[in-house]
């Protein structure tokens, strides 16, 4: 039988009690903070959405392969059952372990980019794109049109634009050296990549010579959308369909946080013998050696393990239809949010729900305060305090300003998720009583994470 309730699809042996304050405790720590929800005490927070990114719950199977990490600092058992369960799910040569996917991008970018080189995405995220900008190179977005509308329903709006690619490779092509996707596009609302798209990616990369590169960190909710929309996809696997992704790319940077289903650990793979070289040595100086890469033995075991669990029908069901979930409620009070809901998170059109405060003014910056004052609830904005600053200083507004609820993995159940829609609905109805917000301190680079703020 069709039943509609969403149950998660586990037991829970474990629980961590959170902490609930009151709305003038929470104004207190939000000033303190400067207005900045990264520099609140995660013990303030009582539903964190901030990321999804390292904050999952692990399963017992996680926890038992834990045990048996092996902490040797050279040729470690862990690192090369860690190793083999990469190289069978992306066919990948060379392994190489970082301690979070923005050591594998740093690494990448430091070792291949040059000053005046450009890296076309269909939408770079922060650290990839500050990886990129760092080294005196350009990160250039080109999803699709589409993907810029946030009330527009596409089934794949992660996709890049291809005409607009093969311009690039065309014009530009001696400043591009290697093309990437992200699966799903984080910045753009945590839609996803069709099967068709990187296919065509692909044969723009192989006609103009240029390695492809995959940002995978949510490979598995991406393959998912796949197997519910593409046509021809739905009798096939989720880990049939990743598969047949990672065929397509020439390497992949992971952070592992995210479907690795872990608290750390990343990773960046390649088949380009040379290139895997200099990457080591790269590893060697910065994180550690190659078979442990900046982890321990015991968060090797816990990636391997959770990089085999990810690609559960019964979880990856759950993990999309509880974000579902929420969308729908707050599309029932006609909150605006990206449409249709991302796999990771829901992203509130902040531009629409608050029409009034001009992305200057940083409109998102005003929700994410709002649903911490209220009810606890800790997001973050993507948009012009994120994307905003150009490496030459100047500020230019980004196509979106969003505020994304980023839902752990395995964490929350539903009756968390009904609150969250129940502060969200609250803020909605107060939304015209929201002014905007000025920076008092911005530092140069990913200013989101450390800058504070007050009121216009």
């Amino acid at each position: 039988m069709n039943f509609h309730t969403i149950i998660e699809p586990f037991r829970i042996k474990s629980v961590e009690a959170i902490r609930t304050t009151t709305e003038e405790q929470r104004r207190k720590a939000i000033q303190e903070a400067g207005h900045n929800v990264f520099l609140l005490h995660a013990e303030d927070v009582l539903i964190d959405l901030l990321t999804d990114s390292g904050t999952g719950a692990m399963s017992a199977a996680q926890w038992g392969a834990l045990m048996q990490g092996d902490e040797s600092y050279a040729g470690s058992r862990s690192f090369y059952r860690f190793r083999d369960v990469v190289q069978k799910l992306t066919h990948l040569k060379h392994v190489i372990p970082t301690h979070q996917g923005r050591a594998a991008e740093r690494i990448l970018f430091h070792t291949i980019l040059k000053p005046g080189d450009v890296v076309p995405n269909n939408t770079h995220f922060d650290t990839t794109r500050a990886n990129i900008e760092v080294e005196g190179a350009e990160a250039l977005d080109l999803v699709i049109p589409e993907g810029k509308v946030p009330s527009l329903v596409h089934p794949f709006k992660g996709n890049m634009d291809l005409g607009r690619l093969e311009n690039v490779l065309k014009e530009r092509g001696d400043k591009v050296p290697l093309v990437m996707v992200t699966v799903t596009n984080n910045s753009g609302g945590g839609q996803p990549v069709s099967l068709e798209n990187v296919r065509g990616i692909r044969a723009l990369c192989s006609k103009y010579h240029k390695p492809l590169f995959i940002d995978a960190c949510r490979f598995a909710e991406n393959a998912w959308f796949i197997k519910q929309r593409e046509p021809g996809q739905a009798d096939r696997s989720p880990r049939a369909i990743a598969e047949q992704m990672f065929s397509m790319a020439d390497g992949c940077t992971m952070s592992a946080k995210k479907d690795g289903l872990a608290n750390i650990g990343g990773f960046l793979a390649m088949n380009d013998d040379d290139l895997a070289e200099r990457c080591r040595n790269l590893l060697i100086l910065t994180e550690g050696f190659p078979t442990y890469g900046g982890l321990a033995g015991y968060d090797l075991e816990a990636i391997a393990q959770g990089l085999e669990e990810v690609t559960d029908e019964a979880y990856l069901r759950y993990r999309i239809r509880s974000t579902e979930y929420l969308g729908e409620r707050l599309d029932a009070a006609g909150v605006p949010f990206i449409k249709p809901t991302g796999g990771h998170a829901v992203y509130i059109d902040a531009r629409a729900f608050l029409p009034h405060v001009p992305p200057a003014q940083y409109p998102g910056i005003s929700v994410c305060n709002e649903l911490y004052t209220l009810g606890g609830v800790r997001a973050v904005e993507i948009g012009t305090v994120m994307f905003g600053l150009k490496p030459d200083g100047t500020e230019v507004p980004p196509p979106m300003d969003l505020v994304r609820l980023a839902i752990p993995r395995r964490v929350y159940t539903q009756s968390h998720i009904d609150f969250v829609a129940e502060v969200v609905l609250e803020a909605f109805r107060r939304r015209e009583k929201l002014r905007g917000w000025k920076f008092t301190y911005s530092p140069k680079v990913l200013r989101h994470f450390t800058a504070r703020f007050e009121p216009v």
